[in-house]
């Protein structure tokens, strides 16, 4: 080894036994995106440490302040995944990387449809009416809707996942997070890259980049991703696999320095995705002949376990596509006293996401629901920056446009509707007994097994005007105080249309009854049975009518930040920060109207760099509170039709919380790393569309999750470096409360539960040459294959008494070959 370390303090020695000397075994994250080093030699020269090595540790570059600063610069909680990191555990999206980030959940099972969560914070943000709480932004441009927010990673240079709100410098939207993805620049070096992953399932991934130099001034960056594989389920009746990857994407960059204080950046994405849709496993045991009828009301002690059942799923349209393009042009240009950025983007996505909501094939429970979107975004920012010796100032003025449509529609059919008619009371008397009646009389009529649809069509126009500033002024060696200020005015019209529902069978045949005479001879009963299934059952409110809303909000979110540089490489902070989430409607609940979201965060840590013991040590302390929290959730629809449909609920809540950060490199070989957070987050009052009051109860959020590991090299191994990396996330138990049941976050049953603390380990073998133009790696994700079921579907529980759960994937492994030139 070529460095020596001194012993470590007792009060270090404790911190890192404590938490990462404890989990060792498990995998870690490379902290930088350097080339390892040889270490072979071992020249007694070195023996002292290198505060250099240290440095390194947090030596990333981030804009996070809107500003370019060092990590450990900023008085901000923020965790940085580096491209190497995400190359590492062969992430090909956030979403597969996310449990590696303490605090972040983001659920990519429907990637057109993803939930992101962090602090405990989050929307399922898949109506056009409302937002996600956690904002996503690519290259500083803020990705409005969860359809183009959650696109395959291609050509990343690092991710910034910023905790607590962020309102004051990134906007609407960011009030329990932002997550800020930065992409690759065009180098003035000619470069290739190439890398291929062969695994299991059939997994088959390609990643290409070229980078060329036109001239002195002019440089173009192109790369490509190509992520495909068959999938690790499979239904039993119709062979259709499912967990499937067919994902293709492109990106171009071209860069114009146009005159030695200017520059043109312009760049253009393109993304189509076309794979089944999320599978969804039955959890009540059936027999083969699709016309019988579950048991009513399904009872969770005889569920079967999900992981280890077969699938049935008989979506007839079942698919999950996207195709998305975006384009964005940056023009920065430097001044003696400081710079000029402009920043214009346009984004264009079309989604459609149709799956199965019964978990069965059978005919008599059949149930579909597809999420159809177009959206059209335009985004243009101003901003002017500088700095002196008595502050750093960023300031600016943004405009966002946004035009979406979004039809939600309910496939089913007439049998399906006929048990839902037996299981429910209001329909009347049941169309199987109204069928067995007529077909008595020898008469050639079926009101059975007649497809059934009903939707809800939005359209919602969106601006938002902002006007910002931030300064951080330098009060003397030792001391920095920054104040912000954002004011943000938010202009939004929305539309419901609910069409009449569409079932030409059915209609067809009460037509020939009423013209045959039969009607009139039926019983009173069966007369009123029809009639209920004359109009809308799923979506029966304002049938036909267009209802419009036109709303306006406006709000100030300031911050403070007190930092203090005890040492040049130590710095404490206290920040009280405010966040912002605009009002919005419920698409299916016509009229709907949410206030906006307002969240205040007091926060307090610290950073710091052991140059000695080349160690890094962040540490944060918080206490959040909200209010009128918007909330996805499931509605009973107890007063209405009794099929369960998804809005939204407000709530208050607060929460404090802990979160630590440890890297240390002992010798230039081995490099640890533990984070870990710590958060009780629980309603202040809240109603739950269930009817349960949640005042003092938890909101769902575990109390504890961390991710630890290490990365050792091995220099000359057949003349290149031997790399060994493992990583360990664990997630606590959910903090149940009187509404998890129902919403399907908690439940056990004798064969499984839902819930549960989750673990998952990561690890890669690769070999490459010292300047990595060459390289080969194995490597497996969910090592021990540790699988859950993540939720309980109830949408068709409480009608058709067909639950299903929602399980993560199996492991996945495989060999990568890579160069570059």
């Amino acid at each position: 080894m070529t460095m020596r370390q001194q012993p470590l303090p007792a009060y270090i020695r404790h911190l890192l036994l404590g938490g990462v000397a404890t989990l060792m075994w498990a995998p870690m994250p490379a902290f930088a995106d350097t080339p390892a080093q040889n270490t072979t030699n071992t020249s007694n020269t070195q023996n002292a440490p290198d505060a250099s090595k240290a440095k390194q540790l947090g030596n990333i570059t981030v804009t996070a302040q809107s500003r370019t600063q060092q990590m450990e610069q900023v008085p901000i909680p923020l965790q940085i995944l580096t491209a190497k990191q995400i190359d590492t555990q062969a992430a090909t999206d956030l979403s597969k990387i996310s449990l590696f980030v303490p605090g972040l959940v983001v659920d990519g099972s429907q990637p057109t449809q993803p939930n992101y969560s962090l602090r405990g914070i989050s929307t399922s943000d898949f109506g056009i009416g409302t937002e996600s709480a956690v904002g996503v932004y690519i290259d500083g441009v803020y990705a409005a809707r969860s359809g183009g927010a959650l696109l395959a990673f291609n050509d990343i240079d690092r991710i910034e996942v910023l905790k607590g709100p962020q309102g004051t410098l990134f906007g609407r939207n960011a009030a329990g997070g932002a997550i800020s993805i930065v992409t690759k620049e065009p180098t003035d070096k000619f470069e290739g890259k190439v890398v291929v992953r062969f695994g299991n399932d059939g997994e088959k991934y390609t990643n290409a980049l070229l980078n060329m130099p036109i001239n002195k001034d002019m440089a173009l960056r192109i790369s490509v991703v190509d992520n495909q594989s068959d999938g690790w389920i499979k239904d039993q009746a119709n062979g259709q696999h499912y967990g499937k990857n067919d994902d293709w994407g492109s990106r171009m960059v071209y860069r114009w320095n146009i005159t030695p204080d200017t520059r043109l950046l312009w760049s253009f994405d393109h993304e189509r995705l076309n794979q089944p849709p999320r599978p969804a496993f039955g959890l009540v045991a059936l027999s083969n002949d699709t016309n019988e009828r579950p048991p009513f009301p399904p009872n969770p002690q005889t569920y079967i376990n999900p992981l280890n059942s077969p699938l049935y799923n008989d979506a007839i349209t079942a698919d999950e596509r996207r195709e998305f393009n975006d384009s964005t042009l940056i023009i920065d240009h430097s001044f003696s006293w400081g710079s000029f950025t402009s920043t214009t983007a346009w984004r264009y996505f079309n989604t459609y996401n149709d799956e199965d909501d019964d978990g069965t094939n059978h005919i008599v429970s059949y149930l579909d629901t597809a999420n159809i979107e177009h959206n059209n975004s335009y985004y243009q920012e101003f901003k002017l920056s500088g700095d002196n010796d008595l502050m750093d100032w960023v300031s600016g003025v943004s405009f966002y446009s946004e035009q979406a449509r979004q039809t939600s529609q309910v496939n089913t059919n007439t049998s399906s509707l006929d048990t839902l008619a037996q299981n429910v009371d209001g329909l009347g008397l049941p169309l199987t007994e109204i069928t067995g009646a007529l077909q008595a009389q020898g008469l050639p009529f079926s009101l059975l097994n007649d497809p059934w649809r009903e939707q809800i069509s939005n359209d919602g126009n969106f601006k938002a005007y902002a006007a910002f500033g931030d300064v951080i002024w330098h009060l003397n060696d030792q001391w920095d105080l920054t104040t912000g200020l954002r004011y943000t005015e938010d202009q939004k019209q929305f539309t419901w249309y609910t069409p009449p529902r569409t079932a030409a069978a059915f209609d067809q045949t009460v037509a020939e009854l009423m013209a045959t005479g039969i009607y009139g001879m039926l019983p009173p009963d069966a007369q009123g049975a029809l009639q209920a299934f004359g109009g809308n059952i799923i979506f029966p409110n304002a049938v036909g009518q267009w209802v419009q809303a036109k709303n306006s909000w406006h709000d100030f979110s300031p911050r403070a930040v007190l930092s203090y540089k005890a040492t040049p490489n130590v710095m404490g902070y206290l920040s009280v920060t405010k966040g912002y989430k605009a009002g919005g409607y419920n698409s299916l609940q016509v009229g709907s109207l949410y206030a906006p979201e307002k969240v205040w965060n007091y926060e307090t840590g610290i950073k710091m760099v052991v140059p000695d013991y080349n160690l890094l040590f962040n540490a944060s302390a918080y206490y959040y509170r909200y209010s009128n929290l918007q909330s996805s959730v499931l509605n009973p629809n107890s007063s209405g039709s009794g099929v369960p449909f998804y809005t939204v609920m407000t709530s208050d809540q607060h929460a404090h919380g802990l979160e630590t950060e440890v890297q240390w490199q002992p010798v230039d070989a081995l490099r640890l790393n533990f984070t870990s957070a710590y958060i009780d987050s629980t309603y202040i009052e809240g109603i739950s569309t269930s009817g349960a009051n949640l005042a003092g109860e938890p909101t769902g959020e575990p109390f504890f999750s961390a991710t630890a590991g290490f990365d050792y090299t091995w220099g000359d191994v057949y003349n290149g470096n031997l790399e060994f990396n493992m990583q360990y996330a664990y997630r606590g138990p959910t903090r149940c409360n009187a509404d998890s049941g129902f919403q399907g976050t908690c439940l056990t049953t004798p064969l499984f539960s839902v819930g549960t603390s989750s673990n998952r380990v990561d690890a890669r073998l690769d070999w490459h040459t010292p300047d990595e133009r060459w390289g080969v790696g194995l490597y497996v994700n969910n090592m021990f294959n540790k699988r859950y079921v993540v939720s309980i579907g109830n949408d068709s529980t409480n009608d058709f008494g067909t639950p299903y759960a929602v399980v993560t994937p199996p492991r996945v492994y495989g060999v990568e070959l890579r160069t570059k030139f």
